[in-house]
């Protein structure tokens, strides 16, 4: 693989292992064998039986999250939280959604300090003081379930705990903004207006998404407020909120592997993903331990 040339910032790539394997016991998405997912049209409002099957995967996967992220400490390796991450997932019959994903060759994404997301786990060890958001999506009963969170590797500086603290709020606002009948530009609006009161860049390329059957549908979320951003929530749509937060320029540029992101100032960014339901009077948290 092509090495990025980076001259400031504290992430280099080392060396990524070979895809591992699952076993053909476990139902796989569309585009595990070709990377190539379908891109039909899914409902944005799910049926009862499909919000069933996403309550009980949503929950796996954020019970795979919890186990992972306690498993951060110096000297880990990010291959080794990949590892683990899709033991946990293959244990638990399911299979791990990232995996061949548009050909991206490990289970879990794990984005280090000034990685916005998409970072590819390898054998560079985590440092304390580094923070590393850990992505985990799983696929079981046919449909996705996704979430993230960022972890501190040891003791975090204070800049570092605060950037972590505001993009966790940052996360609560817009789920707090969640309406049916309101637009989905609500809450990115609530999202923007909290990191920005505190001197925060809110990335703009990556957005939250629908989600069940597909990993990604058509359904967007943006994390910042947009006029363009116009459909109405209504009962029983499912979707991610997943802001990524700044510490200096909200823009990125990407390494030369095709996935890892970073800020282009290099400057720390944190990230706090939750799958959520529209209910009758607000949003149903899909991703709870």
């Amino acid at each position: 693989m092509k090495l990025p040339r980076l001259t400031i910032g504290t992430v280099r790539p080392g060396r990524i292992s070979p895809m591992r394997p699952v076993p053909a016991s476990i139902a796989r998405p569309d585009y595990a064998e070709t990377g190539v997912p379908r891109r039909g049209h899914e409902p944005n409002r799910k049926s009862p039986d499909v919000l069933e099957r996403l309550r009980r995967t949503c929950h796996l996967a954020a019970d795979v999250l919890a186990q992972v992220g306690a498993a951060v400490a110096p000297g880990v390796t990010t291959e080794e939280l990949d590892e683990l991450a899709h033991n946990l997932a293959v244990a638990a019959g399911a299979y791990p959604s990232p995996l061949n994903y548009n050909g991206f060759p490990k289970a879990i994404c794990t984005s280090v300090n000034e990685v916005i997301c998409h970072g590819i786990p390898d054998s560079r060890k985590l440092a304390s003081g580094d923070i590393v958001n850990l992505d985990v999506t799983v696929y079981r009963e046919g449909v996705h379930g996704d979430t993230n969170a960022t972890f501190f590797v040891g003791p975090p500086s204070d800049d570092a705990r605060r950037l972590v603290d505001v993009t966790r709020e940052c996360l609560d606002r817009g789920i707090a903004a969640v309406r049916p009948g309101r637009p989905v530009s609500d809450i990115g609006r609530a999202i923007q207006d909290h990191a920005e009161s505190h001197g925060y860049g809110v990335v703009r390329t990556f957005v939250g998404h629908g989600i069940g059957e597909q990993f990604h549908t058509d359904l967007q979320i943006p994390h910042y407020y947009t006029s363009q951003a116009r459909t109405a929530m209504e009962e029983d749509m499912v979707f991610t909120i997943e802001p990524m937060i700044t510490q200096g320029s909200w823009r990125e540029v990407m390494w030369d592997d095709g996935w890892t992101a970073i800020t282009e100032d290099r400057k720390l960014t944190a990230q706090f993903e939750h799958t959520i339901r529209v209910g009758a009077s607000g949003a149903e948290i899909l991703t709870l331990v």
